[in-house]
């Protein structure tokens, strides 16, 4: 059956592979398969049955056939029907568990892999393999049983038809060849429509899931009409895909069932002759005819199987395709830990380019020492937010190192480096999960105590708002904190912060989206965040901005000056600039108070 069901040894060797997921469950597969057995002996025996029951019992009128043939009709089905039970549970839950083993391997290579790999693939595409592909693998096994016991079945059943008459065997299954030309056909064509049908359905989970996502946005612009017609064409996509492959699937059965007829009708014609000249006893031609019909409908029932088999190996080819890929390289760092007090941060002729070759930083040279706030400032685009991405790893330089205690950050352990650090960013991400256990985020049991979580809360000047919710601390907040308002999202982001207690700290714009009265309170949570810590900003905010100790000026990629507000307003061009444009009359403000 390898060349008609695996269109290269590729797909043989990626089936194979499949199958080694099955071996910690083989007791079960091997008692699939003998119950298998038992389906196919009991097949063929109530084919055999019906020459005893025509000629012993309709033509002979034998009472002792008109017992025992009715009770091993019954016995026999109770077989099949025990057998078929054992089968199908056993492939169940053998397949099951090897859903749940390819689904933890799969998340758990996804979870593992660098935040670059993100940036080229969308959320709903890759939730689609976890979900989708992997449930695609899932069939594979029991299509297989299930191809094995119709190849038992059909060897049962060509035994009773050779046993009866071997002469009319042969014309019965000299069309059976031609049945695997279809066979053939129809398995690389229900192959590609199988991996189409994976690739459209991906497609639509992502744009899914970013509609979803974005749903204030459609709803503010009013484009709902346009993103119901763009999503109206992808699903279209997905039945025409999936009608092609129902074609397919339905063209094989009438394509098997005439070649059957050719072989059904050769035998009429030849056991007829038969029977008629007295060579042969009607109850051994029915016998024959049932055992017959019974044999081409297994060959029919192929099909079903192969379609599950072609849509496995389109699955397993998305699958691994992401666990074998070379290029997808899982985040590694060092064996040291890093062990407090924080000393400083050096950045050594540091560069950064992308995947797509841009330059983000060019010659970084700087030093953050313990218990400085350093701001870095510059138009969009200068890389502030690259830098400080460079700190936790998340991305890797092209060029320089940068040192953490005099050793390179890459000698941590990933856990212990990004352990030793608090970001709080612009985009104040919450979990669906209660208030309590989004400030606890990340610690260990001992270390999400209330008091703990309390602290942290009044520190950030979430605990008079949390009080207020109907249940406190145990209030579920919705997918991104969706129940929250901006500045109340960016409060449990900076008690999270607290409570992680990390000697560095990196603000990226914590406060450029709130409004005037929530950045009031959020700074003052900022304030006592920053206290007793070494601290990197990235602000557009005047007051962060002139309590610094130094401040950074940078412009596409590079460090053009550095300073405190004073030194650099009126030396650097770029800096005062943009004090003019955004500092200028606020200072003045303050100034007249």
């Amino acid at each position: 059956m390898k060349w008609k069901l695996f269109s290269s040894s590729r797909d043989f060797r990626l089936m194979c592979r499949v199958f080694r997921y099955f071996l910690p469950y083989k007791w079960a597969m091997l008692t699939a398969l003998l119950a298998s057995g038992l389906v196919s002996v009991s097949t063929a025996g109530t084919a055999w049955l019906i020459k005893p029951a025509l000629d012993e019992i309709f033509f002979s009128r034998n009472t002792e056939a008109l017992l025992y043939v009715p009770l091993a009709f019954i016995g026999l089905t109770l077989i099949k029907g025990l057998g078929r039970y054992i089968q199908n549970l056993c492939m169940h839950y053998s397949a099951l568990r090897v859903l749940e083993t390819l689904r933890k391997e799969l998340f758990h290579r996804i979870i593992l892999l660098p935040l670059s790999f993100y940036e080229d693939q969308q959320v709903g595409s890759l939730m689609s393999r976890v979900i989708n592909d992997v449930a695609m693998i899932r069939q594979s096994l029991p299509a297989f049983v299930q191809i094995l016991r119709q190849i038992l079945t059909m060897l049962g059943l060509l035994f009773v038809v050779f046993e009866q008459n071997f002469n009319l065997a042969c014309w019965a299954l000299v069309v059976l060849p031609l049945a695997g030309v279809p066979f053939a056909i129809f398995s690389r064509a229900l192959r590609r429509y199988g991996r189409k049908t994976a690739e459209v359905t991906a497609g639509v989970s992502g744009m899914l899931q970013e509609l979803l996502s974005g749903i204030r946005v459609i709803k503010a612009f009013a484009t709902e009409k346009n993103e119901t017609e763009r999503f109206d064409v992808e699903n279209g996509r997905i039945i025409s895909t999936a009608l092609k492959q129902t074609c397919v699937s339905e063209l094989s059965s009438p394509v098997m069932e005439l070649i059957g007829s050719l072989g059904i009708g050769l035998v009429i014609w030849y056991g007829g002759r038969e029977v008629i000249s007295g060579n042969m006893t009607p109850g051994t031609f029915f016998s024959f005819m049932a055992a017959l019909v019974m044999l081409y409908d297994p060959f029919k029932a192929l099909n079903g199987a192969n379609m599950s088999v072609q849509n496995a190996l389109a699955g397993a080819e998305r699958v691994f395709a992401i666990i074998d890929d070379p290029k997808l390289q899982i985040e590694s760092g060092g064996q040291e830990k890093v062990r407090e007090p924080f000393q400083e941060l050096c950045f050594e002729h540091v560069s950064l380019s992308y995947g797509d070759q841009s330059q983000a930083l060019t010659d970084i040279c700087l030093t953050v020492r313990a218990g400085e706030r350093v701001a870095l400032v510059g138009p969009s685009g200068a890389g502030k937010t690259s830098l400080v991405n460079l700190i936790p790893r998340f991305y890797v330089p092209s060029s320089g190192r940068i040192l953490l205690n005099g050793i390179p950050v890459e000698q941590y352990e990933l856990a212990s480096l990004r352990r030793s650090l608090a970001v709080v960013s612009q985009d104040a991400f919450l979990f669906d999960m209660s208030l309590r256990d989004n400030i606890a985020y990340g610690q260990s049991v001992h270390d999400q105590s209330m008091d703990r979580i309390l602290k942290a809360a009044e520190f950030a000047y979430a605990d008079s708002f949390i009080q207020n919710l109907p249940d406190g601390y145990d209030t579920m907040i919705g997918e991104r904190g969706v129940r929250l308002s901006g500045g109340q999202k960016q409060r449990v982001t900076i008690a999270r912060a607290l409570i992680k207690n990390a000697p560095l700290l990196i603000l990226d714009e914590a406060t450029s989206a709130l409004d005037s009265e929530s950045e009031q309170i959020v700074q003052k949570a900022l304030d006592n965040l920053m206290r007793n810590r070494t601290s990197l900003i990235i602000a557009h905010r005047l007051s962060t901005i002139l309590e610094a100790d130094r401040i950074i000026v940078m412009d596409k990629g590079r460090i053009v000056d550095s300073g405190r507000h004073e030194e650099l307003l009126g030396r650097c061009e770029l800096y005062t600039r943009l004090y003019d444009m955004q500092f200028k009359t606020h200072h003045e403000a303050l100034e007249e108070k």
